[in-house]
């Protein structure tokens, strides 16, 4: 099979959380570029309209819809939304994140609430019912959970976050394992530190010049550094992988393992 047949979309409808900003923006592109009809979610609706606009420019076909990831009453009319549009999503892209620092004996409940409940929670929620009305129609599908290597590796000053990823990991291979005879395939992505809108300021100066050092690539990610593991986890060039978390970090995991 030619390159371009595995990775096609054509006829897929996919589900991007966190679809206004960031990653999220680039996954929902690039999936539409591909062949996939697209869900925008996201909390600003303007934002997401943008993005809708932009993938329509292009020839996609997308729909935005207003939710938070954390309400489950808006998780079920974002997916009978997409049903109404599109049909059942085939694909999911848990995508939505929030992030926090400060030191953890000074961490208050609310902040590790807030994290967990946007970072861990809500991945499980849409993975189960995207996996529940997947299952329903016997469509089968994919579904990509946003991990990071602060899931595999720690840093100071991130405990809620950090743990929340280590826990979508985790998530991740038990979800693989109770869906991947039905046809479901449940994967993850685990980014190093990517240049995006949300970051770059973050990333920039002598602050990040001293983080890039860490990194044995010697640079940051890009956003389409992901379009390949993404492109990969959802088509039928991955037809045979679940359970995996794949490393985008240009070596930064390996360097600290030695």
């Amino acid at each position: 099979m030619a390159a371009a047949q595995m990775f096609d979309l054509a006829g897929e409808v996919a589900l991007v959380t966190g679809a206004s900003s960031g990653l999220g923006v680039r996954f929902a592109e690039c999936l539409a570029e591909n062949g996939a009809a697209v869900a925008l979610v996201a909390r600003r609706a303007d934002r997401l309209a943008a993005v809708k606009a932009r993938i329509e420019g292009c020839g996609g076909r997308a729909v935005a819809i207003a939710a938070d990831v954390c309400d489950r009453a808006a998780m079920q009319r974002a997916f009978d939304a997409v049903e109404q549009a599109f049909g059942t999503a085939t694909i999911l892209v848990n995508n939505a994140g929030v992030a926090h620092s400060g030191r953890a004996v000074e961490l208050a409940e609310e902040e590790w609430r807030r994290v967990l409940s946007t970072n861990l929670d809500a991945v499980f929620y849409w993975a189960q019912e995207a996996a529940r009305r997947m299952l329903a129609a016997e469509t089968g599908g994919a579904i990509v959970n946003i991990a990071s290597v602060l899931g595999l590796g720690v840093s100071k000053g991130v405990v809620a976050y950090a743990t929340a990823k280590a826990g979508v990991i985790q998530l991740t291979k038990a979800l693989a394992l109770e869906l991947a005879f039905k046809g479901v395939r449940v994967n993850a992505i685990a980014p190093g530190w990517v240049i995006t809108e949300i970051t770059r300021d973050f990333l920039s100066g002598e602050r990040g010049a001293a983080m890039k050092r860490d990194i044995p690539m010697g640079r940051f990610g890009e956003e389409r550094d992901l379009d390949g593991p993404l492109l990969l986890l959802v088509s039928d060039a991955g037809r045979y992988i679940t359970g995996a978390t794949i490393v985008a970090d240009g070596g930064q995991v390996v360097a600290l393992k030695g």
